[in-house]
């Protein structure tokens, strides 16, 4: 009796340009927003409130981006460093880098007449690729890529940034801190929405834990705006 296929979808390798995207587009979002709102608390004239929304989107998203490749590079000459030392240990003492398998499996639930087995047969297969998974966790769709992950973050501070300056543009002078942030507001939920759906959360969760961080950072931007009163 044939079966039929179930297949299963797993959201563990977008990790890596998952996080550099939802962080880039809530940065975007609220961190572009806190300037329009706070420069238009002050008093500011549209033609200064759109430029700094404009200089902000282009900083922040270099500054992502750098940030992105610099840190997940670190994590990535660590692995190397890491499977350096594995790779010089399996030369140096390869019974020892056996054993050390099999305890990993044994630890792990099998019989040591099994654990043994595997190792064995995993060691013979790709030693380093088999102490890169099991002992140090480094996996083929886990692992770090900075351009990637520098890209991501950057478009995504690109895309989020785009609303507060839109509103900036579009919005009534008068207006331009109370619509940025209905319009922040609602794009931090849709994000949050959006990043723990692709994650495998609860949507409704995920909006309102990022609507909740917007909220306070437009209240502390108009606060501070309000202090620097240009328009007197």
């Amino acid at each position: 009796m044939s079966r039929s296929r179930h297949p299963e979808v797993h959201r563990s390798d977008r990790a890596g340009w998952l996080r550099a995207a939802v962080l880039g587009a809530n940065d975007g979002i609220v961190s572009v927003a806190g300037l329009v709102v706070g420069i238009a608390a002050s008093g500011a004239s549209a033609t200064t409130i759109l430029a700094t929304g404009i200089a902000g989107t282009v900083a922040g998203a270099m500054s992502m981006a750098a940030g992105e490749y610099v840190s997940v590079q670190s994590q990535v000459d660590t692995e190397h460093a890491d499977l350096a030392v594995e790779k010089r240990e399996l030369h140096e003492d390869p019974h020892s880098e056996l054993e050390e398998l099999a305890a990993i499996y044994r630890q792990r639930g099998l019989t040591p007449d099994l654990a043994h087995q595997v190792a064995v047969q995993l060691t013979a297969h790709d030693a380093l690729a088999a102490h890169a998974r099991d002992e140090l966790g480094i996996t083929e769709e886990l692992r770090a890529r900075p351009l990637q992950a520098a890209m991501a973050s950057a478009g995504a501070f690109i895309c989020g940034a785009a609303l507060p300056v839109l509103t900036a543009l579009l919005a009534p002078h008068v207006y331009v801190a109370q619509v940025t942030t209905a319009a922040t507001l609602v794009g931090l939920g849709l994000t949050g929405a959006m990043a723990a759906r692709a994650g495998g959360a609860s949507p409704q969760r995920g909006a309102v834990r990022v609507m909740f961080w917007g909220a306070l950072a437009m209240a502390a931007a108009a606060l501070i705006g309000q202090l620097f009163d240009t328009a007197h």
